[in-house]
């Protein structure tokens, strides 16, 4: 006997001031064969920060995320965001490029024998330079350096057109869809209401 599905055929609504996307989420259950190095436009450092600052790692995390509209780190309350952050499971690094901070990456082990590829992304002036193909081959050399037997990550409609095209190259594999639903948070204040034009800003109380 199979179970009704979560979600019904055809259209849902979406209560105003919220939004829906596809998640897509991808695994890998051994190490890839390492992929040519594409040439650098500039060098690059990766550096792990242990313990971060709360407001040094939001404003990476929001350089990083704004277009995309990332906001869970940013509405998250300080405390609970500090748990993660500082938990010895959790590694935090930035993509450097001389005086520049390109991109983050967060690595979560925090369930045995796994990886989550929590967060991956670059400063908008650093896409389209090679400096993903360097972040993402820094990630799996990390992540499977430790004994998992599985990495997996997510993306979604919000993001980049190419994530999904570049994670699949990068060697992982779909196994799951979800629809995720959220208050805007261009409406909340948290990000620019400019931000993401890519999504439209469906704002009801004008």
């Amino acid at each position: 006997m199979t179970s009704a599905p979560v979600l019904p055929d055809g259209y849902s609504d979406v209560p105003p001031g919220m939004l829906a996307n596809v998640v897509t989420c991808l695994q890998m259950l051994q190490r890839p064969k390492p992929k040519p190095a594409r040439p650098l436009e500039r060098p690059l450092t990766l550096e792990r920060i242990e313990k971060p600052a709360l407001t040094d790692y939001r404003a990476l995390f929001r350089a990083v995320g704004e277009d995309w509209l990332w906001s869970s780190r940013l509405v998250m309350p300080d405390a609970e965001l500090a748990a993660i952050l500082q938990h010895p499971d959790v590694e935090i690094y930035v993509l450097g490029g001389g005086k520049q901070r390109l991109g983050l990456l967060e690595l979560d082990f925090r369930q045995r024998g796994e990886c989550e590829l929590a967060f991956f992304g670059l400063v908008p002036q650093a896409i389209g330079q090679g400096a993903g193909r360097f972040l993402m081959d820094q990630a799996l050399a990390k992540a499977w350096a430790r004994p998992i037997e599985r990495l997996w990550v997510h993306t979604c409609t919000f993001d980049h057109p190419g994530a999904l095209g570049f994670y699949r190259r990068s060697g992982f594999v779909p196994f799951a869809f979800q629809v995720e639903v959220q208050a805007d948070p261009r409406l909340s204040g948290h990000l620019p209401r400019g931000a993401a034009p890519h999504v439209p800003l469906a704002d009801f109380s004008a």
